[in-house]
């Protein structure tokens, strides 16, 4: 169970809040439909559809019928990319540092990349620089998954709206929904990823926002479901379990933003105090983190190895967190986003995520405070002299 562990892997993945899970067992234990039925229990289950997709539109900042259900985040950026460039074929542009759902399809396509500064931060100038009238689509993630930095998506859409003016605007949010209000944060987006998991809902359930005039065409076929643009039996449960999830996020928002982010600052300052030469990745010397939601904090230790340094977190000390972006395996890659932000790699190499959410308690925290700085002195020692780890 996760309360055995300290859980600070949160950005990988939340718990299933209670109030998700009370409003999934209905339809689990059967209780609807196929939603695209005529009968009873499918009209049950098409009326509890409809209301999961008015309560999530409320947290988005969207109407209703411009949510999109998809089997989670990977297939919502994959149908924003593809499903735009199927519209009107052109050229699609991103940043070096969006996750790789986006990043693979883009550059499936030919399309361009865009430098980050070192805090992580889209480079306007560099940006504009490879807009024009051939570009259909331009996708930059809200909030990154690794290093948590937030995009300025008003500013973004500004330079879009100028440089490509046909060119459609979209926006992975799925790190977004627990810190930021997506009713300011993503309104300049034509099309918004969001993921179920991110926030305390279900595994395997994710949506795109499809704004009102935005051409996409279905890149999955089928029975038409969710207005002919992505075809399949909607999962009833894990869209109930999403919009109960992302309605208590919102609720708790506030109070979650004020205690983490008070706790990731704890966490960065004893960590960086404790072990010398270690860097808040997405935060260049004396700058601020205004730039950084509450809940990620991605630190760059010296002369360790991440997976080593996971392999003592957990088996020492019971903290589980994670490192650059997994693959199938688990193994860790190489992080293209601390690349990006100009980090040596040798130093990239013991980068270390630790990430909170809605279940996080002090006590992980101070079991991460006291576990990485004596875990990382093991490992620095070990690759001194040798001596066991």
């Amino acid at each position: 169970m996760v309360d055995a562990w300290h859980y600070l892997d949160h950005a990988a993945t939340t718990p299933l809040r209670p109030e998700a899970l009370d409003a999934m067992l209905p339809a689990l234990r059967g209780e609807h439909g196929n939603p695209s039925g005529a009968h009873a229990l499918a009209r049950q289950a098409r009326a509890a559809l409809d209301g999961a997709r008015e309560d999530l539109a409320g947290v988005v900042g969207c109407e209703p019928g411009e949510i999109v259900f998809t089997s989670g985040g990977t297939e919502a950026d994959n149908l924003a990319v593809r499903g735009v460039l199927a519209a009107r074929p052109g050229t699609v542009v991103c940043t070096a540092v969006e996750h790789h759902a986006v990043l693979h399809p883009v550059e499936r396509a030919g399309g361009r990349t865009v430098p980050v500064d070192r805090r992580g931060v889209v480079d306007l100038d560099g940006l504009a620089a490879v807009l024009d009238d051939e570009v259909a689509l331009v996708s930059v993630g809200l909030v990154n998954n690794e290093v948590g930095t937030i995009q300025p998506l008003a500013e973004i859409a500004a330079v879009v709206r100028e440089r490509a003016p046909k060119a459609r605007l979209h926006t992975d949010a799925a790190q977004a929904l627990t810190w930021l209000d997506l009713c300011e944060h993503a309104t300049a987006a034509d099309l918004v990823t969001l993921v179920a998991h991110k926030c305390g809902g279900p595994v395997g359930t994710g949506a795109l926002v499809v704004r009102a005039g935005t051409a996409l065409h279905a890149q999955q076929l089928g029975g038409g479901q969710e207005r002919e643009r992505r075809s399949g039996t909607q999962d009833v449960a894990g869209a109930l379990g999403f919009a109960a999830a992302a309605v208590a996020a919102a609720g708790e928002r506030a109070a979650l933003v004020e205690r983490a982010g008070t706790w990731r600052d704890e966490l960065v300052g004893a960590i960086t105090c404790a072990v010398p030469g270690a860097v808040e990745s997405a935060v260049p010397a004396g700058a601020s983190t205004s730039h950084l939601v509450a809940g990620i904090a991605n630190l760059c230790l010296p002369a360790v190895d991440s997976e080593a340094l996971l392999f003592l977190l957990e088996h020492d000390h019971r903290v589980l967190a994670s490192a650059a972006s997994s693959c199938a395996s688990g193994a860790q890659e190489p992080s293209h986003v601390l690349a990006a932000l100009g980090l040596p790699r040798d130093l990239a190499a013991g980068s270390l995520r630790l990430s909170m959410g809605w279940s996080t308690t002090k006590a992980d925290v101070a079991a991460a405070t006291a576990g990485v700085p004596d875990a990382v002195r093991r490992l620095q020692a070990h690759a001194r002299d040798g001596a066991p780890a």
